[in-house]
């Protein structure tokens, strides 16, 4: 039985847990960020260093009317050509993913041990502008992965729910050393359902580290950033680096206060607020340098299920 004082109050016999707490370091983590995602489709591209902050991307005038012949093993007369290039090529700019990040000065003086509040406070920013990179690199209207797909890359599904012939038909499409599809985590979990249905389930492979499902040896690789609307999504399939006529990054070296390629992280100076400012920036673009180099399956929908159970007769 516990000690009790004449009001019935326990008394303790020892030290309790919640004043020795009081005594003791406690093992902090860093911040989570929820947002935060592995962003392969940064990691899985060629990055192309670019000069001045633009890609000037020349492409062959008619290469149907480049003439070659097979001779006979005679004197015959061999046919003449040369190969015409666009006279007003497109030129690809940079595109900026920009914040201020503001710290007061008596946050980041007090408040700076086990961590450092500047390097917790850049370093989730940074993240938050890679996130949004990945995103442009997508979806931008101008340059990015979706808006770039010629209108005959862009193939609807048969059925509705991505499967195995839908994938197919992209293979198809980038046929020559396609490198990886791109899809939204939902529309790959539809796939995969799919594939169950089917009896055919996809292969995996590990790439830096992680597993991603297959088909037809090709990765399937997951973006948050692949949109989704009601109920549909797309799947992407992409070519990639320069030697194989792909889909580049871009990106300027050099940069001022360069935090990684592309990203910088300049001081501004405090306020008379005592409030310390830092510049982020990253300069990224994308360029597609042949038309076949990636194809778009449309309408995808991702949420389709099937009864798996056994049928007794």
């Amino acid at each position: 039985m516990p000690r009790t004082t004449a009001n019935d109050a326990p008394v303790n016999l020892a030290l309790t847990d919640a004043a020795a707490r009081q005594l003791t370091n406690v093992t902090k983590s860093t911040a989570q960020l929820d947002t935060i995602t592995p962003r392969w489709l940064t990691k899985m591209l060629q990055w192309v260093p670019v000069e001045a902050g633009i890609y000037r991307l020349n492409r062959v005038k008619d290469p149907a009317s480049v003439a070659v012949a097979t001779p006979a093993r005679d004197e015959s007369e061999l046919p003449t050509t040369y190969v015409g290039y666009y006279e007003k090529p497109r030129e690809y700019y940079l595109n900026t993913v920009a914040t201020i990040l503001d710290i007061h000065t008596r946050v980041s003086d007090l408040y700076s041990s086990p961590f450092d509040q500047i390097a917790e406070q850049i370093r989730l920013t940074v993240e938050t502008v890679k996130e949004r990179q990945e995103s442009e690199l997508i979806n931008n209207a101008d340059y990015g992965l979706l808006a770039s797909a010629d209108a005959d890359q862009h193939i609807s599904t048969l059925t509705g729910p991505p499967t195995p012939d839908d994938l197919d038909q992209l293979i198809a499409k980038v046929w020559k050393e396609p490198a990886f599809f791109l899809a939204h985590p939902l529309a790959i979990a539809a796939f995969g359902r799919e594939c169950t249905r089917r009896g055919v389930p996809p292969a995996t492979v590990s790439i830096h580290g992680s597993q991603f499902l297959t088909w037809r040896g090709l990765p399937i690789v997951p973006s948050d950033k692949v949109p989704v609307t009601r109920g549909r999504s797309k799947v992407l399939l992409l070519r990639v680096g320069e030697r194989r006529q792909g889909v580049i990054g871009l990106y300027q070296p050099g940069l001022t206060g360069e935090h990684s390629p592309g990203l910088s992280v300049r001081y501004m100076g405090i306020s008379r607020n005592a409030i310390a400012s830092y510049l982020v920036s990253l300069y990224c673009s994308l360029v597609v340098l042949t038309s076949d180099a990636i194809a778009v399956l449309d309408d995808v929908e991702i949420d389709k299920f099937h009864d798996y159970s056994p049928t007794y007769r």
